[in-house]
């Protein structure tokens, strides 16, 4: 059975549709049993979801309902690989 641990490791694979049959089987699987994993679930895909908005226009400006600690962050991380 996969851990929340291991579900949080193989998240972004998940998403990107990534993970091996049998892998996805058990990662959907925790999925089902597990209520804060669902919840982590859905908070990163909308976070994903937020900064490839963020990053697909330069000018653009941020969602009305962007977190402004995530705006920061994610300007951050800009700075520092520039």
């Amino acid at each position: 059975m996969l851990t929340c641990r291991a579900f949080a490791d193989f998240l972004m694979a998940y998403l990107d549709e990534d993970l091996p049959a049998a892998q996805r089987a058990e990662f959907e699987a925790h999925i089902r049993a597990c209520p804060p994993c669902v919840h982590y679930l859905r908070t990163y895909e909308e976070t994903v979801k937020l900064g490839r908005c963020l990053c697909a226009d330069d000018d653009a400006p941020p969602p009305s309902d962007a977190p402004e600690a995530l705006i920061q962050a994610i300007l951050a991380a800009r700075r520092k690989g520039a």
